[in-house]
């Protein structure tokens, strides 16, 4: 399968998604720069983490109005895997790929710590080696993920299976206490209506490996490696 990493100006996570997807789990993987136009060589694309554009006007605001995210959106509608980590999910956000917005974090500090979050839905595709009620640890690094949407749109992800992850304690409890950034509802991952753009602003590329401290996040990329080969087959 073929990788493509989306690098905007002010990306800095794009590097170790290369590095988990070639290097731990042995995938072929392309930088795509943020002027690129063609991204049709490529069987899933990872918008990183980081400050594209310097985070200017709003977060993920200018990268989403970049040469590339017009391919990307077109990438999208042919039902393959897009994945937003962090400032990815931001920019998916202000592209009108996912729907709601990210927020100051309600304590206004940048939050830099390993979080829990608990598996809410399998709708996804990108989610065929997780289980509903299964607990991940991850890092969240973000001065803006409090993920806000309004009420209708909040009952509708969650009538159709969209959240995909939320904040938890160790146990898997949902509480204020276990919620590093105020988003509603606890809400750390959503999904479109295909299932085929997932956002989440935990970085599962910096729990890959052991060293790190998790490898839950290598569950996530297996799972999207899974479907792949899955869906490159049905397709034969």
């Amino acid at each position: 399968m073929k990788f493509g990493v989306v690098v905007f100006p002010g990306s800095n996570c794009d590097q170790d998604c290369v590095h988990v997807l070639r290097n731990v789990l042995g995938q072929d993987v392309v930088e795509l720069w943020h002027a690129d136009r063609s991204v049709d060589n490529v069987d899933c694309l990872i918008l990183p983490g980081g400050f594209a554009y310097g985070d200017y006007l709003r977060a993920g605001a200018v990268a989403a109005m970049s040469s590339i995210m017009s391919s990307v959106k077109a990438f999208a509608q042919t039902r393959r895997p897009v994945l937003g980590i962090c400032n990815g999910f931001q920019v998916l956000l202000e592209a009108g790929l996912l729907p709601g917005a990210m927020l100051r974090n309600h304590s206004h500090q940048f939050r830099c710590q390993p979080v829990w979050m608990r598996v809410e839905s399998t709708r996804s595709p990108m989610m065929w080696k997780l289980r509903e009620g299964q607990v991940l640890q991850m890092p969240v690094a973000h001065g803006e993920g409090n993920y806000f949407a309004p009420d209708t749109i909040l009952e509708e992800l969650e009538r159709s299976g969209r959240v995909v992850f939320r904040y938890c304690d160790a146990e898997g409890e949902i509480g204020e206490k276990a919620n590093p950034n105020g988003a509603a509802r606890n809400i750390a991952g959503i999904c479109n209506e295909a299932g085929n753009v997932v956002g989440l602003m935990p970085h599962p590329e910096r729990a890959a490996e052991a060293v790190l401290g998790s490898t839950d996040g290598r569950l996530i990329f297996e799972s999207i490696i899974a479907y792949l080969y899955a869906w490159v087959m049905a397709a034969r």
